[in-house]
Order: C-alpha cells, then structure tokens, then sequence
C-alpha cells in the first residue's frame, strides 16, 4: 500500500488545500493519509533556550480535528497519525476521539503513536516526561479495551476506569495502532503491543534490523510477527527512477507499506506536490 505524508510546514491549515491534497492522493491510488503532529512548538528566546528541530512559528494540523474534516472529504483512503505522542494526552479521551472518527470515517483511522520527546509539551499537558514508555505500554492495553467493551474496569499504574465505557464504540472494535521509534524498548513495545511500524529515514539495513528485532519480541509474546506492518518512507528529492528503486528494496526487505514525502522537497505550490505524488504512484 502507498501512503501519503502530508507536508504540514509546506501546505498549512487552509481547507481547500487540506482537501484537495487528500482527494489527489485518493484519486492517484494511495490507500493511506498520514499527518504527524505537535500540540505545542518552544520559543528559541525563552529561558534556556531551545534546540528543538521546530518552534512555535512552526505550523501543524491537529490531527483528530482534520481527521473529521478529511472524512467527509473522501470515501476510502485511511487516515493515520504519523506520530501521535500518546502519553501526553489523555487516554479515555483519545479512545472516544478515535471511535467517533472511526464513525465518521466508516473505519479508516489507523492511530499511529509514539512516546515523544519534547519536554516542553508534557510539562503544559500535564504529564511525567520521565514516565512516557511506562504509560503509553498501559495506554495500548487500556485504548483496546475501552474500544472493544461497552462497560470497563481498570485499575492501572496511570489510569482508572470504574464500570464506565465510550459510545460509540468504533466499528471495528480494534483500530489499528502502529507505532514509531527505533530504539530497542520500542522496538519490543512493537513486538509486544503493535500492529505495526513506521520508522523515519532509517536507512535500510537498520529497518532490516528493527524488523527482526520486532519479529523475535513478538514470537516470545505468542504473536503472529508476520501480522506485524511495516511503513517506510521515500523522500520526494532526487530522481524518480531512484526513488522507485529505493521503494523496491524496503518491499523486498518487508515493507507492507511505503509512505512518500514531499515535505523536504523544495515545491512551492500545492500543484507541485500533486504532480510529484502521481508520478510516483504511477510509476511503482
């Protein structure tokens, strides 16, 4: 399956071109539609300064809220978060707001996660930095459970639940959750918990070690290690034929997916990325 990365910096905000970006991947035969986000951006002048890769004059798309918008846009491409830092939100609130959109959408929102890094957002959300793989390993299993039971109790580390339960439920029970990172915890937290894994620009023969290191994690879990996805990402730079040569080479180490990014691309108009889109699917 080809997947879409949505240039968030590049593109912006406006709806039209949010919708016109998404009907174009639809139409070109992408099956997936992915955004990555931040709640909170640093500013480089505050006290210590800041390092980060953005700022606050760095523009992203809320993902659940566009995510509604895009559904009633269009009829088939998934819509996937392309990291969702699970941890410094709310669990019952992420599960309601995936089933709802899972109703709206008809089933095609596959929730994308990771643990994040950015110590400035989970001190303004509310959240323990320090405990962020402990409690989105708690999250996972209290996410499926809250989107597969009307009624749950849980008593975790993190997170309650006394005899309460979302409605509506999704409409598959069990929305897909993959996940991003490239260290070894998250790579076993894959292997144990995920659906599936993105990672971004590692080179291939380090994917080739992440994949084997999530196939053995999950066999000793007693998971099926082939059911596990894997999405890799193909820079929209350089030259087509070497971009579909790249794209080829992860489908033959195990890719399931491949995402192409336009993002770093240098395009100027909303045209450009349309075009570099087509072309790539037509020629894979």
């Amino acid at each position: 399956m080809l997947a879409a990365l949505y240039p968030s910096q590049l593109l912006g905000s406006d709806p039209s071109i949010l919708r016109d970006f998404a009907q174009a991947a639809e139409g070109a035969g992408y099956g997936r539609l992915v955004f990555a986000e931040h709640v909170l951006g640093a500013d480089p002048d505050r006290p210590g300064g800041w390092t980060g890769p953005y700022t606050h004059e760095t523009e992203w798309q809320e993902p659940f809220v566009t995510f509604g918008y895009l559904a009633a846009v269009t009829q088939r491409i998934e819509l996937m978060t392309g990291v969702l830092v699970l941890p410094q939100r709310q669990t019952a609130l992420v599960a309601k707001q995936v089933a709802q959109l899972e109703v709206l959408s008809g089933g095609r929102i596959v929730l994308g996660v990771g643990t994040g890094w950015n110590t400035v957002e989970f001190d303004a959300l509310g959240q323990d930095f320090r405990t962020r793989g402990r409690r989105m390993d708690e999250q996972i299993r209290l996410l499926r459970l809250l989107w597969r039971e009307p009624v749950v109790t849980f008593q975790g580390e993190f997170d309650r639940v006394d005899r309460a339960g979302i409605n509506p439920l999704p409409p598959r029970r069990n929305v897909p959750i993959w996940m991003g990172g490239s260290e070894a915890r998250a790579l076993d937290r894959i292997g144990r918990l995920g659906d599936g894994w993105f990672p971004i620009r590692l080179p291939r023969a380090a994917v080739a070690e992440g994949r084997e290191h999530i196939r053995a994690t999950a066999e000793r879990a007693g998971r099926d290690a082939g059911a596990i996805g894997l999405q890799c990402v193909i820079a929209a730079s350089g030259e087509l034929d070497a971009q579909v040569a790249a794209a080829k080479r992860f489908e033959a180490s195990g890719a399931t997916h491949i995402g192409y990014a336009t993002q770093d691309s240098g395009f100027t108009s909303l045209q450009q990325h349309i075009d570099a889109l087509r072309r790539f699917a037509e020629a894979m």
